[in-house]
C-alpha cells in the first residue's frame, strides 16, 4: 500500500514522512525533490521558467509514477491535492493521511526557514498567516478528503516526532481493526 501524505506547506510532511519509514522500514518519497531530480532543476525554477500550469502537470505525472509504487510514503506538496484530480488518484491508491498545523506553528516555521520558501520570503508574520488563510480557503476542501486527519503541530523534538508517528500508527491500527 501506498501511503500520501498532504497539507500545507510547513505541516511537518517531510519531517513526519521520514519519522515514519524510519520506524516502519518503507520507502520514502519527497514528491518535489523527486521532481527535481527528475528534470535536473528546482520546483522553483521550473515554476519560473515553465510556469505553474505546466509544474503542475509535471507533478501530476510523478504523483501517479511514485503512486504505482507500493509500500512508500509520499509527502506531497502543499498544492499536490489540489489539481488534476490527485487527491482522488490519492483516495483511490492507498492511505490519505492530511498533516493539520495551527497558523501560529505554521508561520513560525515559515519565517524560520527564511528564504527556503519563496513563497514566502520577506514576508513578515501576520503578512505570512494572511496568505496562509487565502490559501487555505481554496485548498482545505481538497485537504479535507484526506482519509485520515492528525496534527502537526508537534513535529519540533525528536521526542514529539515519536510520539506523533506512535499515534499515527495506533490510529491506523484502529482504522483497520474497526
Amino acid at each position: 500500500m501506498t501511503l500520501f501524505i498532504v497539507g500545507y506547506m510547513a505541516s511537518g510532511k517531510t519531517t513526519f514522512g521520514r519519522a515514519l519509514a524510519r520506524k516502519t522500514g518503507l520507502q520514502h518519497i519527497d514528491l518535489d525533490f523527486y521532481i527535481e531530480q527528475r528534470f535536473h532543476a528546482t520546483v522553483k525554477d521550473i515554476f519560473a521558467s515553465k510556469g505553474e500550469s505546466e509544474f503542475r502537470r509535471i507533478e501530476s505525472a510523478m504523483l501517479r509514477e511514485v503512486g504505482e509504487m507500493n509500500g512508500v510514503i509520499v509527502s506531497c506538496g502543499g498544492g499536490t491535492p489540489c489539481f488534476s484530480d490527485n487527491m482522488d488518484y490519492m483516495n483511490s491508491r492507498g492511505l490519505t493521511v492530511c498533516l493539520q498545523a495551527s497558523e501560529g506553528v505554521i508561520a513560525d516555521r515559515i519565517i524560520e526557514a527564511g528564504n527556503k520558501r519563496p513563497l514566502m520570503a520577506g514576508k513578515s508574520k501576520q503578512q505570512v498567516i494572511d496568505t496562509l488563510r487565502e490559501h487555505m480557503a481554496v485548498r482545505k476542501p481538497f485537504y479535507d478528503k484526506a482519509k485520515l486527519i492528525i496534527s502537526g503541530n508537534k513535529l519540533e523534538t525528536k521526542s514529539q516526532i515519536a510520539e506523533t508517528v506512535d499515534d499515527f500508527i495506533r490510529s491506523c491500527l484502529n482504522l483497520f481493526t474497526n
